[in-house]
C-alpha cells in the first residue's frame, strides 16, 4: 500500500489545529478525513475504515475516550490521542483504553510526524513480525531464548527479561503502561506492583544499554510506562 492511500482520520474540534494536522499528514502523502465531533468520528470510522486515527479528548458531543472505546469495540487501526490533558492519569486512563500513544498539545511538528510513522511501522512489522530483534550490540532471538552480540559472546536473560522484551516488542516505538506490562508479565493480580517493574526494568537496561543511566533503546515515559525504541532487524 502507498502512502498515497493510506487514510487518516482526524477527530479534531479546533478547526485550526485540525488544519495544522491536515497539512502535515497531506505533505506525507496521507489522505485526510475530518470529523469535529465523538459522533462523526465514530461513523466516519465505519465508514472509512482509516489506516491510523488521531483523536482529541475534549469533543464538544462528548469524550473522545468514547470513540477509542467505540473504535477497539471492532477495529485494530492505530490510534494517536492529541491532547491538551497533560496529567499522568489522563495519558495512562487513554492508553489502557486502547489508544497506542498520546502526544499532549502544544506538538511539534516533527513529532506528530514521526510519531504517525512509528503507529503505522507498528502495524506493518506485526504482520510480518519475526522473534528476532536488536538492541545495542545485541542479538536477541526471543522464541529460542537466546542472546548473542557478532563476536559470539552469550547474554543470559531472565524468562521475565524475555517476556519483557515480548510486550515491549509487539508495540515497537510505542508507549506500554505500567499496568499492561504487569498484566501481560506476571499477570491480572500484579497490575500494581510498579516497583516490581521498575526493579526488571533496571536489570534489562544493566544487561543491554551501553549506558544504563541514559537509556537508547529501552525508554522511559514518566510516570506511565515504558517504550522501546525501534531496533535493528
Amino acid at each position: 500500500m502507498t502512502l498515497a492511500s493510506r487514510v487518516v482520520l482526524i477527530v479534531e474540534d479546533e478547526p485550526q489545529i485540525r488544519g495544522v494536522v491536515r497539512t502535515l499528514l497531506q505533505l506525507e502523502q496521507f489522505r485526510v478525513v475530518e470529523a469535529d465531533t465523538a459522533a462523526r468520528g465514530l461513523s466516519d470510522a465505519r465508514m472509512h475504515k482509516p489506516d491510523l486515527v488521531i483523536i482529541d479528548l475534549g469533543l464538544p458531543d462528548r469524550d473522545g475516550m468514547s470513540v477509542i472505546t467505540g473504535v477497539r469495540a471492532w477495529s485494530t487501526v492505530p490510534i494517536i490521542v492529541l491532547s491538551a490533558r497533560t496529567e499522568e492519569a489522563a495519558k495512562v486512563a487513554a492508553l489502557e483504553q486502547g489508544a497506542d500513544d498520546y502526544i499532549t498539545k502544544p506538538f511539534g511538528p516533527r513529532e506528530l510526524t514521526a510519531r504517525v510513522q512509528v503507529a503505522l511501522r507498528h502495524v506493518a512489522t506485526l504482520a510480518g513480525a519475526g522473534t528476532t530483534l536488536r538492541i545495542g550490540r545485541w542479538h536477541i532471538d526471543l522464541a529460542a531464548r537466546s542472546a548473542h552480540d557478532v563476536e559470539g559472546q552469550s547474554l543470559h536473560l531472565t524468562p521475565i527479561e524475555y517476556r519483557l522484551l515480548e510486550v515491549l516488542r509487539q508495540h515497537i516505538g510505542l508507549v506500554v503502561t505500567h499496568r499492561e506490562l504487569l498484566r501481560q508479565v506476571w499477570g491480572p493480580a500484579s497490575s500494581e506492583q510498579v516497583a516490581y517493574l521498575r526493579v526488571y526494568m533496571k536489570q534489562l537496561r544493566a544487561k543491554l544499554e551501553p549506558d544504563p543511566a541514559r537509556p537508547q533503546w529501552l525508554l522511559t515515559e514518566t510516570a506511565v510506562g515504558y517504550r522501546l525504541a525501534q531496533p535493528e532487524e
